[in-house]
């Protein structure tokens, strides 16, 4: 079970580091350690995950704020019914709440390993088998489908904090955190997503499957089968299997991943990068299985990872080595301590020496 190390020199097994990149504070130039482009025969596409230096914001007034109002009243009904689960757990069988909780541990991690770390960024490879598991947990977690949901990622780490990022922090917290999605995009996020090329994600049978079939599959897989699981096998009130493990588990889940969008963007230190906004967020990283060491992650996105701390707060690492002892996994690709420390060193904040 091998992975690669990325590090300063590059060789037959080890990829270097010759691409750069220019920051918004200032304009300065820094040194971007990122893969050896001619190395990448293997891993094309890459680099379609690395912030674009070239993009520049049109000048003159923004277009108005267009408001989508059927995700407006679904999202204050879901988290209306939140709230009416969480006055239900007193009263809930202790199957029921453990039953949400793997439901919810499920769902994220079809988020965390499946479109994010394997479809978004390519940082492993996952046998059929595995890749069939996290399309099933990835739609039980209903956060748009693996094609839609890498779309927008890798626009979102390619035009991070300007108008073409789906989710952009620069517009505050309550928009990078769910009004990105009650309000129409910004043109720019949808002409450059119509630009990326998709063609892997276009190649794998498995998420187009998916996504021709995505509704029926989030009835069954959000909603009906966690609903129906404590009703059936253990005698559970059906309104207390709706409302927990299926409604107030979706909710927790979504504001989870959230989270990195708008927390991890805003609070935080940055031993990393500096001149970029993400930031390290244990709290982030406790709730969303590893996901929130986000300073880290977008200064190296094609770390399986997303950490240098291995399993610490990251439940998706331990998740993907375990697939990788078992034979499910493969290929995963790190960042070795020496490019790391001297990232550190280049342009980070400082806070890596108390720590």
């Amino acid at each position: 079970c091998l992975s690669k190390e990325f590090s300063s020199t590059s060789s037959a097994t080890t990829l270097g580091t010759i691409t750069s990149r220019v920051t918004r504070n200032g304009g300065a130039i820094i040194e971007k350690d990122l893969p050896n482009h001619e190395d990448l025969a293997g891993d094309q596409r890459m680099v379609d995950d690395i912030f674009d230096e070239t993009y520049q914001e049109k000048e003159g007034p923004k277009p108005p704020m267009r408001y989508v109002w059927r995700n407006i009243i679904l999202m204050s009904l879901l988290h209306l019914g939140a709230l009416i689960g969480l006055m239900l757990i007193p009263s809930a069988k202790i199957q029921t709440l453990a039953w949400g909780i793997l439901c919810f541990v499920l769902s994220a991690l079809g988020i965390t390993a499946g479109s994010h770390r394997l479809w978004s960024h390519r940082s492993y490879k996952a046998t059929l088998p595995l890749r069939i598991f996290l399309t099933i947990v990835n739609s039980m977690a209903f956060q748009n489908d693996i094609y839609e949901w890498v779309r927008d990622h890798r626009v979102h780490h390619k035009f991070s904090e300007t108008d073409a990022d789906p989710h952009n922090a620069m517009r505050g917290f309550f928009f990078s955190h769910i009004g990105w999605l009650l309000v129409r995009k910004h043109p720019d996020v949808i002409e450059k997503g119509q630009k990326l090329d998709l063609s892997d994600i276009k190649a794998d049978k498995v998420v187009m499957f998916q996504r021709r079939y995505y509704k029926p599959s989030v009835v069954l897989l959000c909603f009906v089968m966690p609903t129906l699981v404590p009703w059936y096998f253990w005698d559970e009130s059906i309104i207390i299997s709706f409302f927990i493990p299926a409604i107030l588990r979706y909710a927790v889940g979504l504001n989870a991943t959230w989270l990195v969008n708008s927390a991890a963007h805003m609070f935080g230190n940055r031993p990393y990068d500096q001149s970029i906004n993400p930031r390290e967020n244990p709290l982030v990283s406790l709730g969303a299985l590893g996901e929130g060491f986000h300073n880290y992650h977008h200064t190296f996105p094609y770390d399986y990872s997303t950490s240098e701390y291995g399993w610490r707060f990251n439940m998706t690492t331990a998740f993907i080595d375990l697939m990788c002892l078992l034979g499910l996994a493969s290929d995963r690709k790190r960042v070795s301590k020496e490019v790391i420390l001297a990232r550190k060193m280049r342009t980070g904040d400082g806070s890596h020496k108390s720590g």
